[in-house]
């Protein structure tokens, strides 16, 4: 490609998202999903001192849903049993043969919204109270995906339970019912394992990817009504707990969806199917990305490949069996993917954490590996997706170890932070704060 087009491609996504302030953080994982922030946390704390705490939140029930934040006020969602105030979470290897929790009684699914700045909640809504339609994984929450937000209005999405849009005062605008969304692996359909993909909000649509065991699609609606736009068909697909992505470029605008039979991308004005590639894990969770001028694509449940994608790229871009790459495709590699964390790309580096705590850094260009290290204890597992901001990366484990390095092309370690609770959820970063939801508690991290 040449430089002119891949500057093009660059400058394009930057306006794509400049109407959201620096220190806004409005979906899964901030601007664009790519989990970058622009201030500065701190890289050390404690929990039990109070040291660069700045305040520390109740949050009840049981949610895996990241924090979000828009100007001063965080929003999040969280599912509360209505038969124990602390529903259990497995964490680790345990349950890694897919069972279901074995819930009883009604849930209530919450929407809640905090001050920035002290913790204290603003409003709490109820979106939903009844028993849930299928059950959860073991490890899951019945409020795993994270909410979205453009500053006027707030949309929760329970799977299910159905699509919620609030405005940022509470007030509920609209709710849209998909129907049942049956989540679990494909070969073992009895297995319920709770949905997952997150809502992005873009130009005034909502946009939502449900592929599951008995629908597979992807809705556009109106963020203002609720009307759907556009669905496009999936057919084929497995179920998916990964996030969509809108790629913004000089000549097309696509939805970018990850999964096990159809990794593609879909022309958003048409919904027309514009390249695809398939091979990867049968369980596909990280959410794909846009940076450095490429599409970036990992699943890794099986097989954990990584794809490299040009965002003019066409038609089946599946390496043929020797190996090689199709046109469109930059680079892969068959191996080094991820399963659950999401990665992260800053510097023209990708960082790639498995669950299992293994970090590959690669040239994000080419594909060529950097440095392979494992973080924290041994023996913990990853869940979160990482984060950036202030020149250090913040990997989260579920174990409650937060380890931060520094960026660049060797491994330097800068701390290591043990919250003593599990974290399954990945942190926002809002300026200087660093804001990290436990599985009973919403922390803010800021200098002191």
């Amino acid at each position: 490609m040449q430089a002119r087009s891949i500057f093009a491609i660059v400058i394009a996504s930057v306006i794509s998202t400049a109407a959201f302030g620096d220190d806004d953080w409005p979906q899964f994982r901030g601007h664009g999903g790519l989990g970058i922030g622009s201030g500065n946390p701190p890289t050390e704390w404690d929990v039990r001192t109070g040291k660069n705490v700045s305040w520390k939140t109740p949050i009840p029930g049981l949610g895996h849903s990241a924090p979000i934040v828009w100007g001063d006020r965080v929003f999040l969602t969280t599912a509360v049993n209505t038969d124990t105030d602390n529903p259990s979470v497995e964490t680790g290897w345990s349950g890694a043969a897919g069972e279901s929790a074995k819930d009883t009684g009604d849930w209530t699914w919450r929407v809640l919204c905090l001050q920035l700045e002290t913790g204290k909640i603003r409003w709490t809504k109820d979106a939903h109270v009844g028993q849930p339609a299928i059950k959860r994984h073991l490890k899951a929450s019945h409020a795993n995906c994270s909410p979205a937000t453009d500053g006027q209005f707030v949309v929760a999405f329970f799977g299910s339970e159905g699509l919620y849009c609030f405005d940022i005062d509470g007030r509920l605008i609209w709710k849209h019912d998909f129907g049942k969304l049956a989540s679990g692996p494909y070969d073992a359909p009895e297995l319920e394992w709770g949905f997952a993909s997150s809502p992005i909000i873009h130009d005034g649509l909502v946009i939502v990817q449900c592929d599951c065991l008995n629908h597979n699609f992807v809705a556009i609606l109106d963020i203002k009504t609720g009307n759907e736009i556009r669905r496009i068909d999936r057919q084929g697909e497995v179920a998916t707990w990964s996030t969509p992505l809108v790629v913004t470029t000089e000549d097309r605008q696509q939805i970018v969806c990850n999964g096990y039979r159809q990794m593609a991308g879909y022309d958003m004005k048409t919904g027309a199917r514009i390249w695809h590639l398939n091979g990867g894990g049968d369980v596909p969770v990280p959410t794909p990305l846009f940076a450095d001028g490429l599409i970036y694509l990992t699943n890794g449940h099986g097989r954990s490949p990584i794809y490299a994608i040009q965002p003019t790229a066409t038609g089946d871009l599946t390496p043929s069996n020797n190996g090689t790459k199709t046109s469109g495709m930059a680079w892969w590699q068959s191996r080094d993917g991820s399963y659950m964390p999401t990665p992260l790309i800053k510097g023209r580096r990708l960082y790639t954490c498995n669950d299992n705590g293994r970090l590959d850094v690669r040239n994000a260009v080419n594909g060529d590996l950097i440095y392979r290290q494992r973080i924290g204890t041994a023996s913990h597992t990853y869940s979160a997706s990482a984060v950036a901001a202030g020149g250090h990366i913040y990997f989260v484990s579920e174990q409650g170890e937060v380890t931060v390095i520094e960026e660049g092309s060797q491994y330097r370690e800068v701390a290591s932070n043990d919250f003593a609770e599990v974290i399954m959820a990945t942190p926002a970063i809002s300026g200087d704060r660093l804001l990290i939801r436990t599985v009973r508690n919403l922390y803010c991290l800021e200098r002191q």
